[in-house]
């Protein structure tokens, strides 16, 4: 025994990174303003954004991105079911091969992603998709990495309150 036991339930708030240091994350900001762009949905962006973040854990992401996809119109069943996706009927071919992609980029293991992923991400997305879908996994990333760091606080988010113009 002799190790303190860590309490992560009703985590403070270390600080508010968005407040602190604007300008340094203006970088994930522009991100987020040329992905509003992709051809890539705006739907499936954020199914990717809430697997990745249920993965990483983020409880801030979770909160948002499920408002979000609800006020879209996706329904309560592909987002409860959506930890197990692959044994479920009611993802698209196109929505499997992004989550795999995601899943894969997210969770990289010896140093690349594998190859059958790779080759159904390709057959379903353009080889512009597919970099913009990248570039949707390692931003949502690193979104998670810093609110689980400094423990923003979730529940607080209102649909839209992030919106690119």
């Amino acid at each position: 025994m002799g190790q303190r036991a860590i309490k992560f339930n009703n985590m403070k708030q270390r600080m508010n990174p968005f407040e602190k240091r604007k300008g340094a994350l203006q970088a994930l900001y522009g991100l987020g303003i040329y992905l509003s762009k992709s051809p890539v949905e705006k739907s499936l962006l954020n199914l990717i954004y809430y697997r990745v973040s249920q993965i990483n854990g983020c409880a801030f992401c979770l909160d948002m991105h499920s408002k979000d996809l609800r006020a879209a119109g996706e329904t309560e069943q592909r987002l409860f079911v959506l930890d197990a996706w692959r044994e479920a009927p009611f993802y698209t071919d196109r929505e499997q091969a992004a989550l795999a992609w995601a899943e894969a980029v997210t969770k990289i293991t010896n140093g690349h992603v594998p190859d059958g992923v790779y080759e159904e991400a390709r057959a379903q997305f353009s080889e512009e998709e597919l970099v913009d879908l990248t570039l949707a996994v390692t931003t949502i990333n690193s979104y998670n990495r810093i609110n689980i760091a400094f423990g923003v606080k979730a529940g607080g988010y209102k649909v839209g309150m992030f919106e690119v113009a």
